[in-house]
This record gives structure tokens, sequence and C-alpha cells, in this order.
């Protein structure tokens, strides 16, 4: 005798529950895929910004260095009436050996400059060929010589080596002028 086979009754799933699973395996592959993506921008964002601030401490040390030069005295001592130059400088930040940053520097500007209050006068020459006015004791000089507050702009232009991506940086730094030198880079 032949067993009998019984079928049990439809109970009308009709893959329901295939459909549902696909949906949810969609789902979860949509939130990974956008997750992916933010992260990806946002290592990106991250990127571009230590590039920057790479770029801007390249800056400021060409910056500094400019700075520490600007309107250096000569071999003897007199005060420096020659105009700054426009230089070049390259950075290595982390100290490979290779060339990182490209600075150029613009010629940096006298923007503007003011007496000191109390200096002028007299035309006692002091150390350096400064003319003098009212002085503190000992120094030799009966006057306090004529000086001006300079403000100097200094700008930049970074130029990463590996990208070629820019970055501009401007700066203000001040130095103390004497007359001869107010009257021949800030007049």
């Amino acid at each position: 005798m032949k067993p009998s086979t019984t079928h049990s009754p439809r109970r009308g799933q009709g893959g329901a529950a295939l459909i549902v699973g696909l949906i949810m395996l969609l789902l979860i592959t949509l939130a990974v895929t956008a997750g992916f993506t933010l992260s990806n921008t946002n290592l990106k964002s991250v990127g571009n910004m230590q590039n920057r601030n790479e770029a801007v401490a390249a800056s400021n040390r060409a910056i500094e260095e400019v700075a520490a030069s600007l309107l250096l005295p000569g071999v003897d001592g007199s005060p420096s009436l020659a105009a700054p130059q426009q230089t070049a400088s390259q950075v290595d930040i982390n100290n490979d050996g290779k060339t990182d940053y490209n600075v150029q520097i613009a010629p940096p500007t006298c923007v503007r400059a003011t007496k000191v209050a109390g200096s002028g006068g007299g035309g006692n020459v002091g150390p350096g060929g400064i003319t003098g006015g009212a002085s503190t004791s000992g120094s030799g000089l009966a006057t306090v010589p004529d000086q001006y507050n300079s403000v100097w702009d200094i700008s930049t232009t970074v130029t990463h080596a590996a990208s070629g991506t820019v970055t501009a940086v401007r700066q203000g730094v001040r130095a103390l002028l004497n007359k001869a030198q107010f009257e021949a880079l800030c007049s």
C-alpha cells in the first residue's frame, strides 16, 4: 500500500516573510551606505582642516622670520633705511627632509605710524645714529629720540607642495622706528 501523504492547507502567507526580509535588508544596506558616506565626508573635512592648519603654521613660521629680520640695523649699528623686500620660504612642517609648503611673502608695508608720546626734541646723536631728546640717566642723551610706533602688514600666500592648494594669511607686526626710518619707510 501506498503511504498517504497529507497536504496541509495553505496558510495564505504568500511570501510575506520574504518581502519583509528583503525590505529590512534594503534598509540596513541604505543605513550602512549612508554611514560610510558620512564618515568619508568627515574624514575629508578633517584632512582639509589639518592641511589648512599646517599651511597657517607654515605661514606663521615665515612671518616670524620676516618680522625678526624687519629693519635690522646695519653692520655699523646704524638703523636700516632699506624697504623690506618680497621673500620666499620653503617649510618642511613634518621634518622629513622634503618641502611641504612654499610660502611667498609680499613686501611688508607700513600701514601706519604714530609718534611715541614724550619723544622728540634734541639734536644729540646717540649710539647707532639715533638722535635724541629727554633720556634716562646714563645714556648720554639729553632728550628721548624721536620714535614712532609703526604697524606693518605682512601678507603671505602658502602653496601645499603636493596638492597645490593655496592659503592666504595676513598678519600685523609692530616695529619701533626712529625719525629717519619713519621718513624713509612710512611717511
